[in-house]
């Protein structure tokens, strides 16, 4: 059965009065902006970690107090900063427990939310205890057994772990988890690391990339396909995300024909934000005639036919707005052997570059080539 999740991440935060609580204005923004231009739209909102910056309660008043107007749920978990000093009393204080759960299911999703901060000490020593290590795997057999697609929410990469982030990745993998959302780099960017999609997006309060303008990301996987998309604060609405099939940078299933469809009749569909009555919705493959969509189950959707293999380029286009993907269709008797993945859940996977998607590419982060926050 065909199943739908979106959710918009609002990358670090680091709520803190010493650059004047700039991080509040900007949530306060963003918050307004989702309000009036995302709606019902998106199921939640997803908070990454880092949230305060010195883990104080007037920090985390400020965050409280700035999403109390927000009209969709949201969910949060702690980062390294939100352990500064040395627990999560303040965070756990703050933030009440209906939006720090550690798993849920949404929009028949199983979200997993991993606590990867508290076995540490401090820092970016990130490590996960037993029992989130056992209660990851079994949340991870149950969405097997209950045929759902697994979410991980982290605040950084397997690769990141100081301890067992290869057996992490691996089980993440091995359950086909259909995307893991993180945190921590303070840049927007993408892993595939051959089975699994990873995502972070660029921090809120602490801006290195983009001219230091914030944003956040939508996120979707539709049919098990993910779709990713950054957008910057005040940018023009309304916004457009294929959601499926899904671009060849995302692919982790080559013999899945939802992800590599194959030669013949393909289903194309699409996602619009920020507005009520959009105006007709067409389709582009290959720089071909525009054919219109039809609004199906809340789904912009179109069947075309794409019978040469190959890489195509599919446009949905609505006014001046537009997104874009490449996909690869091939014969089911090309579909290639693969090996064991090497170095999973590792920033080594980073796709670069992606301008459609709002990624720079650039790795301008502390945790890379940033300043010392």
């Amino acid at each position: 059965m065909t199943s739908s999740i979106c959710w918009v991440h609002i990358g670090d935060l680091h709520m803190e009065e010493a650059d004047g609580w700039l991080s509040r204005e900007r949530l306060d923004r963003i918050v307004a902006e989702v309000n009036s231009c995302v709606g019902d739209s998106a199921d939640f909102v997803f908070l990454p970690g880092d949230n305060a910056n010195h883990a104080t309660p007037e920090q985390y008043r400020m965050i409280v107090e700035a999403l109390d107007p927000l009209l969709l749920p949201w969910r949060a978990i702690a980062g390294d900063h939100d352990f500064e000093p040395g627990d999560l009393a303040n965070f756990e204080a703050a933030i009440p427990i209906a939006n720090r759960p550690e798993s849920e299911v949404i929009a028949g999703h199983r979200c997993i939310f991993l606590d990867i901060v508290s076995a540490g000490a401090g820092g970016p020593d990130f490590r996960v205890t037993r029992h989130h290590r056992n209660r990851l795997l079994r949340e991870l057999a149950r969405a097997e057994a209950e045929d759902q697609t697994a979410l991980v929410f982290m605040h950084a990469y397997p690769g990141d772990l100081a301890a067992d982030g290869t057996a992490i990745a691996q089980a993440l993998g091995d359950a086909g988890v259909g995307f893991v959302d993180t945190g921590h780099t303070h840049y927007s960017e993408l892993l595939n690391d051959g089975r699994v999609i990873y995502g972070a997006t660029r921090s809120t309060g602490q801006i290195e990339e983009g001219n230091g303008k914030p944003g956040f990301s939508i996120v979707c996987v539709h049919d098990r396909n993910p779709s990713w998309r950054f957008r910057e604060l005040d940018g023009p609405w309304p916004h457009v995300q294929i959601v499926s099939p899904c671009d060849i940078r995302l692919m982790t299933r080559p013999s899945d024909p939802r992800q590599v469809p194959r030669p013949g009749e393909i289903t194309i569909s699409a996602k619009l934000f920020g507005t009520e009555r959009p105006g007709p919705v067409f389709v582009r493959i290959d720089g071909s005639d525009e054919e219109e969509m039809w609004l199906i189950d809340g789904l912009w959707s179109a069947k075309r036919r794409i019978d040469e293999p190959g890489l195509h380029r599919i446009e949905v286009l609505c006014g001046d707005a537009s997104d874009q993907i490449e996909i690869l269709v091939r014969d089911v008797e090309a579909v290639p052997k693969r090996d064991l993945p090497v170095a999973p859940g590792h920033d080594c996977h980073a796709i670069g570059a992606w301008p459609v998607a709002g990624i720079e590419g650039t790795q301008l982060g502390p945790n890379k080539n940033g300043r010392d926050w």
